[in-house]
């Protein structure tokens, strides 16, 4: 499995650093946030190392690995109660707003959210 060693999410996925884990399967790793933004807030995160959303989705052999993210996602939503509702955000390349160069989706709930993203 592709791993970077300088890489918070990279450490995480080998048990190398502390992370509160929900969800994990032969693909991904699910955790909550150090700094949650909502009552729920998740990061589910591919267990190689993909720099950003943006090299995920731009080679076929990934592609099953974007959908397990996917699927990731909608288990971690239904076993923290969210079937009213959850956002889904990945920030890609610095002017996104990524601050972690490991491909990352953050699943934010437990709460109304606002229609505006800005």
């Amino acid at each position: 499995m592709n791993q970077d060693p300088n890489c918070i999410f990279c450490r995480i996925v080998a048990g190398q650093a502390p992370s509160d884990i929900v969800y994990e399967s032969e693909d991904v790793i699910a955790f909550r946030d150090l700094h949650p933004v909502a009552p729920t807030h998740v990061l589910l995160v591919p267990k190689c190392h993909v720099t950003s959303l943006h090299e995920l989705a731009g080679r076929d052999e990934r592609s099953t690995l974007a959908a397990a993210l996917l699927v990731a996602a909608r288990a971690v939503a239904e076993s923290e109660g969210l079937g009213n509702g959850y956002r889904l955000i990945s920030n890609v390349g610095a002017d996104g707003g990524q601050t972690v160069g490991h491909t990352h989706v953050h699943l934010i709930g437990g709460k109304p959210l606002s229609p505006r993203l800005l």
